[in-house]
């Protein structure tokens, strides 16, 4: 099996039981340390439900990374352009982002917005100076695809994902594989991630876990750490400096709706 990421062989590492009645083979590549499952044939059951009901975490990691982000696009972007949450949901992380006052958008093909509606993102709004993607890498079925779209957005991507450990763990060591939900098909390893910012002319920076930066920007390893351990921290400060849009949504939105 080819991989989807740098097109070369791949072996199988182990099979899973996906959605408690599929056994599905898991692939790994050599050269880019990219591990994916076989073709995956079973998403339209996997998302009866888009959302996960074992993700009880939505809402908390919302809230944290909309400071995170707030200090990183303070700090290092520009402020007053248009961003983007690429794989954004209900809608949760890109009201939290218009209301301390970026100008947000929402992309999601999966999910109904139910929080940001009127700031879909509908091909017409222009670059962006940032797109954000939690949790979303994992669930690409045609991840080369899915970046270069956001490339020709954006030349600044910050998301989450967790890291392939090394070597790779089993089964039962690991509980990013998620079978009982079978969405996650996708699994990146910081080789993968050099060897994806390194195709789109790009910068890599992580945390070394969870958070990764894709960007034009170049940022020194500590410049970045401190973004991400001191973020939370700083941002009320920052958000102090932005106003608000909340209000102003509320009559924009009540007048396209016509109440």
């Amino acid at each position: 099996m080819k991989c989807r990421i740098c097109n070369s062989e791949t072996t199988e590492k182990f099979s899973a039981l996906v959605l408690k009645k599929h056994t599905v083979r898991y692939f790994l590549c050599g050269k880019c340390f990219f591990l994916q499952t076989e073709e995956p044939y079973w998403l339209d059951e996997a998302y009866r439900n888009t959302i996960n009901t074992s993700d009880t975490g939505v809402v908390a990691r919302s809230i944290f990374f909309s400071k995170i982000v707030t200090s990183l696009i303070c700090l290092r972007l520009e402020k007053d352009r248009k961003f983007l949450d690429y794989g954004g949901g209900y809608g949760l992380f890109t009201r939290l982002m218009r209301d301390v006052g970026f100008d947000y958008y929402w992309s999601d093909p999966f999910t109904q917005n139910l929080l940001a509606k009127g700031f879909e993102f509908d091909g017409r709004n222009g670059e962006f100076e940032l797109i954000t993607c939690f949790e979303t890498f994992e669930h690409f079925t045609d991840p080369m695809r899915e970046i270069s779209s956001m490339t020709k957005l954006s030349s600044n991507i910050f998301l989450s994902t967790e890291t392939l450990p090394t070597p790779v763990p089993s089964l039962s060591e690991w509980y990013y594989y998620a079978p009982e939900h079978g969405q996650h098909v996708s699994f990146y390893s910081s080789r993968t991630f050099h060897y994806i910012a390194g195709q789109f002319g790009l910068n890599y920076h992580t945390n070394g876990s969870d958070l990764h930066f894709l960007t034009k920007e170049k940022i020194s390893a500590a410049g970045f750490r401190f973004i991400i351990r001191y973020g939370k921290f700083l941002y009320l400060a920052l958000k102090k400096q932005m106003k608000s849009r909340t209000a102003a949504d509320s009559i924009m939105t009540a007048k396209i709706s016509g109440s």
